[in-house]
């Protein structure tokens, strides 16, 4: 596995996100604990069939179950965090605000990501670059393997930085990349997931989607 790249070029994504009724298997939402909000710090990366992923620094989120049973059962850096999403109205389109603080001793570490949101999009190459990933790439009892999931294209929408105050990725080691301007900034209302059973990474079998 190496990491992926576009025109010479990889990247690093800090995405928050809402997650709803999730459930095991094809079983109807779970109340409450299937629906949570999370952020994670990913890189994008390719293994040596060919498959494109993602690798996950860190996963925060606000149920500690999820947190620790993804984290035992996938291998998957997940963190118990406090978190909370505001959506609100605004010409033209929506604002989106995002805030986590994780839930540990020591010194305090937070996020919050401000997003205006305007109007759907055609996607370009470097959204499909960062959006089309069909599975995730983990280590997990000393083996490479490969989550694979199914979904559909993410509907996109323009949207604007508004405010970005992150030490997230200073927890994974990229702590620079919040000084500076994002090279990417999209939205998405959102997409039906559906996960796979964890392969080995080296194994030639074909992503889901």
């Amino acid at each position: 596995m190496v990491p992926d790249v576009l025109e010479g070029r990889t990247y690093v994504g800090l995405v928050p996100f809402r997650m709803v009724d999730a459930a095991p298997g094809r079983l109807p939402g779970v109340p409450w604990l299937g629906s949570f909000l999370e952020t994670n710090v990913r890189l994008y990366s390719v293994d040596t069939t060919g498959r494109r992923g993602v690798v996950f620094l860190s996963l925060d989120c606000d149920r500690l179950l999820v947190a620790a049973g993804a984290r035992l059962g996938f291998g998957v850096p997940y963190r118990w965090a406090r978190m909370s999403h505001t959506a609100r109205p605004v010409p033209g389109g929506s604002e989106h605000e995002y805030a986590a603080r994780l839930r540990r001793r020591g010194p305090t570490t937070s996020s919050r990501v401000v997003v205006r949101v305007g109007e759907p999009r055609e996607a370009s190459e470097l959204d499909h670059f960062v959006s089309a990933r069909w599975g995730l790439h983990t280590r997990r009892l000393g083996k490479l393997r490969y989550i694979p999931n199914r979904h559909g294209r993410w509907p996109l929408h323009d949207a604007e930085l508004v405010e970005l105050d992150d030490a997230l990725l200073g927890s994974a080691g990229l702590g620079e990349l919040a000084e500076r301007e994002p090279d990417h900034v999209a939205f998405s209302p959102g997409v039906h997931t559906e996960f796979g059973l964890a392969v080995d990474a080296r194994e030639p079998r074909e992503p889901l989607g």
